[in-house]
């Protein structure tokens, strides 16, 4: 019977010690000596069972007096023995500045509201060694240095380059369409092309109605007069006739048209040479008759015309003026955008400054 009560007696004391050991606490230093200002790191590793809360130690700012807390690790979390036991670590990274020995004292861990302590720490710190040999001598500041060459510094600045061409740009555009009067988006209307003759009547209904030989000016009437010509002869013959002399020009017509179709343009051309190159003033019904005489030649040699054909569409570019009103609207305009855009430009100047001072 006694047998029977030691064994039972020794089996109690083995589980109250199994008990008292499923909980452990240890604390370790990474270095036991620092420099004045240097950090050092205190890893707090707690073991118990997985079935039991572990609630850390909270400091604020220091861990005793002298010693500050700089930063406190996230707790990190390791199951052992398929899953029954749990390794819990956390560091804490301490520094100092005053030179002397510290003694941490435990770091106290509550495991289902039962406090447990690690061992005790201690934690030297030195101040920075100072040449007592040579008090005199000290280095002086060092030299500017250039800063290396980074792309990263400089995407603001080409961001925003790139934001403000387009709005200069725009603005450009703006204010040479408002000082030559123009509208700021341009009308394109399609028109029939005429044929040589009309081009060439029409021009020679304008000389007629100017009246620039009544005026005193008879070699800008013949000018205006022999250009129409040279141009309806190139479209019609195809031949460049507006770089070609008087002469030349009827001996090439002489190829392809009667002599007697000639005979007044020849005539309307002389006179005009003479009143170009030899000062010959023409009387009234003079310039009449040569005004005639180019009328007689388109219409004896323009095409006849095709009335099935389709006309040749061509794109004309119609520039319209604008009313007084639409000018104060599109100066109020450009000066509000001058403005926006300036504003702008300070504000991202400033802003660059702020960023690179």
């Amino acid at each position: 019977m006694k047998r029977y009560l030691f064994s039972i007696a020794l089996a109690l004391i083995f589980m109250g010690k199994g008990y008292a050991q499923s909980v452990t606490v240890d604390a370790s230093i990474d270095s036991l000596q620092i420099l004045i200002g240097e950090q050092a790191k205190i890893k707090l590793e707690v073991s118990l069972d997985a079935n039991k809360r572990a609630i850390f130690p909270a400091y604020r700012d220091t861990l005793v007096r002298g010693v500050e807390i700089v930063d406190v690790a996230k707790p990190d979390t390791q199951l052992l023995n398929d899953g029954k036991r749990t390794l819990i670590t956390q560091e804490y990274t301490i520094t100092s500045f005053d030179s002397a020995l510290y003694y941490l004292p435990p770091m106290e861990v509550l495991v289902d509201n039962k406090p447990y302590r690690s061992k005790a720490l201690a934690l030297k710190v030195y101040s920075i060694p100072v040449d007592t040999l040579h008090p005199d001598q000290f280095f002086g500041p060092k030299t500017v240095m250039n800063a290396p060459f980074v792309w990263a510094d400089w995407y603001l600045f080409i961001a925003c380059v790139l934001l403000l061409a387009p709005f200069l740009l725009a603005a450009i555009y703006l204010v040479k369409r408002i000082r030559d009067n123009k509208p700021i988006i341009r009308k394109v209307k399609v028109e029939p092309k005429l044929p040589p003759h009309q081009v060439a009547m029409q021009e020679i209904e304008r000389i007629k109605q100017e009246k620039v030989w009544q005026k005193g000016q008879p070699k800008e009437y013949y000018t205006e007069l022999t250009d129409t010509l040279r141009t309806y002869i190139k479209e019609r013959f195809g031949f460049n006739a507006l770089e070609m002399t008087s002469t030349e020009i009827i001996e090439k017509l002489l190829e392809t048209n009667d002599k007697e179709a000639l005979s007044d343009l020849r005539t309307l051309f002389q006179t005009a040479d003479l009143v170009k190159f030899a000062k010959h003033n023409p009387l009234m019904n003079e310039n009449d008759a040569n005004l005639i005489n180019a009328v007689d030649f388109i219409n004896e040699t323009k095409e006849k015309e095709d009335e099935n054909a389709k006309p040749q569409p061509t794109e004309i570019t119609i520039v319209e003026k604008r009313s007084l009103q639409t000018k104060i609207l599109l100066g109020v305009g450009a000066v509000l955008a001058a403005a926006a855009f300036i504003w702008a430009v300070v504000y991202i100047c400033k802003e660059l400054y702020n960023y690179f001072a």
